[in-house]
């Protein structure tokens, strides 16, 4: 789908392309029942005026769109840190929004976002529809990116990063079974979401290449669940004695209930958690996790996009970066 030019909106509203560029400025040169016509035009064909380019000509700096799905969600918080540091380094302002699961606001901040003239867009999904957000972008002919989790979009041509989950659910699983676990359980995820799918079928594959039966107990990514998760397991599978976790915050409120119960975290149960957020190593027992590299996740994308921008690189559909399992206090040693 081409971008619509100026010269389109000028043609579709029937004035001269000066014009077009005058309501684009806010001149009040123009007449206001010209400026209503100029921009029903552009609503109409999907033109969308990058003010960026603009501000890259007369400042040498521009704006990247960074949308984050849950950003009370420490691990999106310390990816959207380390992401912002690395393009401030290199010159460009991030604007950030958080959409909180919620996929009609996404819409709403993806299309603000463009208005105010953004040069490339990074989006760590929601769930739900996403077919306005990608619609709109396209439109607009700008770059964007995807981290982390894809758009729940079969036909979305739209390059993807993420970490390599499911070789941390393998990995994690594997620790855990070589330490003598026998009946361990898989904690939190939304059913049927793709990024739990991917942390799923590494602990599901490793349980199965033993001959093991999983436990799965899929939720809320939160401590409350957790903490809910592992009281129920407690009744329903008394001889369940490790867990690995959707993410930290699961593994969290795991061991609050482990603390409830008197439960010994690490001997008697033991946790594996994923992400490695900064708080996993200063819980106690400190948290043993899949650590996925945050900081550095941060630069590569920051890296790849900045790449797109300034040199037309563009960048792989699908790439993983590398994860690897830490060992605290939760797990025993091999």
């Amino acid at each position: 789908m081409r971008r619509p030019t100026i010269i389109d909106v000028a043609n579709s509203a029937g004035v001269s392309k000066s014009t077009v560029s005058l309501v684009l400025q806010g001149s009040p040169q123009v007449k206001q029942e010209t400026r209503k016509l100029v921009h029903t035009a552009m609503k109409e064909i999907g033109y969308v005026y990058n003010r960026s380019a603009a501000n890259l000509r007369s400042t040498g700096t521009a704006l990247i769109g960074l949308v984050i799905n849950d950003l009370t969600n420490p691990f999106f918080t310390e990816f959207a840190t380390s992401l912002q540091m690395a393009l401030g380094s290199r010159g460009y302002a991030v604007v950030m929004a958080n959409t909180n699961e919620d996929a009609v606001l996404q819409d709403q901040v993806v299309a603000a976002m463009l208005e105010h003239g953004v040069s490339a867009l990074i989006l760590s999904p929601a769930y739900g529809d996403v077919s306005n957000t990608l619609a709109a972008v396209e439109r607009a002919g700008i770059p964007m990116m995807q981290v982390l989790r894809k758009v729940n979009d079969a036909d979305a041509k739209v390059p993807f990063v993420a970490p390599d989950y499911a070789a941390g659910g393998r990995e994690a699983t594997q620790h855990l079974i070589q330490t003598g676990a026998r009946r361990i359980a898989f904690v939190g995820g939304l059913a049927g979401a793709e990024v739990t799918q991917e942390r799923l079928c590494g602990y599901i594959s490793s349980m199965q290449d033993h001959g093991l039966e999983p436990i799965v107990k899929t939720g809320e990514s939160s401590r409350s669940f957790g903490y809910a998760a592992a009281v129920d397991l407690f009744k329903e599978h008394p001889d369940c004695d490790a867990a690995l976790c959707f993410n930290d915050l699961v593994a969290f409120g795991m061991i609050n209930a482990c603390h409830a119960a008197q439960i010994r975290i690490g001997a008697d149960f033991q946790i594996i958690g994923f992400d490695d957020i900064k708080e996993a190593s200063e819980c106690w027992p400190a948290l043993s996790t899949v650590h996925c590299g945050v900081p550095e996740f941060g630069e590569r994308v920051a890296d790849t996009v900045l790449s797109w921008l300034q040199d037309a690189e563009t960048p792989a559909q699908l790439a993983r970066t590398p994860t690897r399992l830490v060992l605290r206090q939760t797990t025993k040693s091999v």
